[in-house]
């Protein structure tokens, strides 16, 4: 008999809530088979187990929050069914209590290595400022257990049904599809899914939703044909409402208000409340902001595709502007050390990129910028693109940061008073890029504008460092050829 215990995740994370199972008691299992599907701070991650056997007990239900050290799976040897009998032997009967003083097998490189390789449900992704982007992905390894493994050459699936069986244990991959279902009140596995080998997908969750709604709707009470209907007299006609009246009442009455809606702070979104809230108390931030004229930049994008036929986005160009200004100004690279009372101005320049996902917004690190040409530096952009698809970043990419680049323009914002992503010194906005009327060589005309907007750490450097760097990255904007001097 072996427990495997939920392995220390890294970077500090000491928790995480269960996602999924991808085993159930009784299934027997491979080593580096996942068998649960957990959610941290970081990431969505598949744990694959150190053991093979068979499944004796599962601990926790889905929801669940458990810690470093908890018992997730206990695995027997694999044996006759009838020598496994005793207690314990079912599903989600609570955390286990036993915390060992090794945390099990899989360290953080195993479970870095699961989140990067996380298969998910399609699903397109915004990296904020960057537009749509989205890939195929790996179908999940079948997992022999309570929905069993199924013929790709099979029948088609059945519609999907609009009841909920607490039996049933249909595959479910996406977390926004068990979080929808979840935010309405049931488990997404019940729901028999029309997706191949019975996967549950979106469109099964919200037929459901709509199934239920729809039949609360006529569940009205309505008079029997066999009951007599009485007559009021003239005294009565005096004392009762009018028939419009009734009827305006009972109208009233069948449309009851909205409910009110609780969600649960966890996860990500949990880190992303703590982080937010620790900058805002602890910083003393100073924001300033500039328009600055970009035709010049997307001619030198057209030029980069004629000489190279190499196509550079508007993006990956201005974070070359940024590493640039940032060596230029390394005090910007920093975090100030409370503890010590110091302000630690760190060698590498790792910069982050605020990305919006399925997940909520998180911050990828391209690590090691200041070492980067052009094009590896807008090959690493293009990555982070792919990977906001999911949100599936590894634990590694989303931590290290020591300055953020956040494009809000694909929003339609001109400018934003950004948060500070803690404990980092500085961020930089970047507004939408439109026609504007412009004064050039002291004539009207129209000109593609950009608002940039940043925010930075008083205690880090005074407003004049600060506005040093905003106006390097501006003068790279308006005549990119001027950054030649700095190669």
């Amino acid at each position: 008999m072996s427990d495997f215990l939920l392995p220390d995740l890294g970077e500090g994370l000491t928790e995480a809530s269960i996602v999924s199972w991808l085993v159930q008691p009784g299934d027997t299992i491979a080593i580096d088979q996942p068998v649960v599907e957990v959610e941290s701070a970081k990431s969505v991650v598949e744990l694959p187990s150190p053991y093979g056997g068979v499944v004796e007990r599962v601990f926790g239900a889905v929801g669940d929050v458990i810690h470093a050290g908890s018992v997730l799976v206990t695995v027997a040897d694999a044996a006759p069914r009838e020598a496994r009998t005793g207690p314990g032997a079912g599903v989600g009967e609570g955390v286990g209590p036993g915390v060992g003083a090794s945390l099990g097998s899989v360290d953080e490189t195993t479970v870095a290595a699961a989140a990067a390789s996380t298969p998910t449900e399609t699903s397109g992704a915004v990296l904020v400022g960057y537009g749509t982007s989205s890939r195929p992905r790996p179908a999940r390894r079948p997992v022999e257990g309570r929905f069993g493994r199924k013929d790709r050459d099979s029948a088609a699936p059945s519609a999907p049904a609009t009841v909920l069986d607490p039996d049933r244990r249909s595959p479910v991959v996406s977390p926004l599809v068990r979080r929808l279902a979840r935010e309405n009140g049931f488990d997404a596995s019940q729901l028999a899914g029309s997706g191949r080998d019975s996967l549950v997908v979106r469109g099964d969750v919200e037929s459901f939703i709509r199934e239920r709604h729809r039949a609360a709707a006529t569940q009205s009470p309505a008079p029997r044909a066999s009951e007599p209907v009485a007559v009021p007299t003239a005294a009565a006609a005096e004392t009762e409402p009018t028939a419009s009246a009734r009827d305006a009442s009972a109208s009233a009455g069948a449309t009851a208000p909205p409910e009110d809606t609780r969600i649960a702070i966890t996860g990500l979104r949990k880190a992303v409340a703590q982080r937010m809230s620790v900058s805002r108390r602890e910083i003393p931030e100073a924001t300033i902001w500039m328009d600055v004229d970009a035709t010049a930049l997307f001619a030198a994008r057209d030029q980069l595709l004629a000489a190279t036929g190499e196509r550079f986005s508007v993006t990956a160009l201005i974070a070359r502007f940024v590493v640039a200004a940032l060596k230029a100004y390394p005090l910007l690279n920093s975090s100030v050390d409370t503890a010590s009372q110091e302000i630690l101005q760190h060698g590498a320049i790792n910069l982050g990129i605020a990305a919006q996902t399925p997940r909520g917004l998180m911050v990828p690190v391209i690590h090691d910028a200041q070492s980067m040409t052009t094009r590896q530096l807008r090959d690493a952009v293009a990555t982070l693109v792919t990977e906001s698809a999911d949100g599936s970043f590894a634990p590694s990419a989303l931590a290290g940061g020591t300055f953020t680049l956040n494009n809000f323009g694909s929003l339609g914002v001109d400018g934003s008073a950004a948060i500070i992503n803690h404990p980092e010194a500085a961020i930089l906005g970047i507004g939408r890029m439109i026609e504007r009327p412009w004064v050039v060589d002291h004539q009207l005309a129209v000109r593609t504008v950009v608002e940039l907007s940043m925010v930075f750490d008083h205690r880090v450097c005074d407003g004049g460092t600060a506005a040093g760097f905003l106006t390097h990255v501006a003068r790279s904007i308006e005549s990119p050829v001027s950054l030649l001097a700095e190669l």
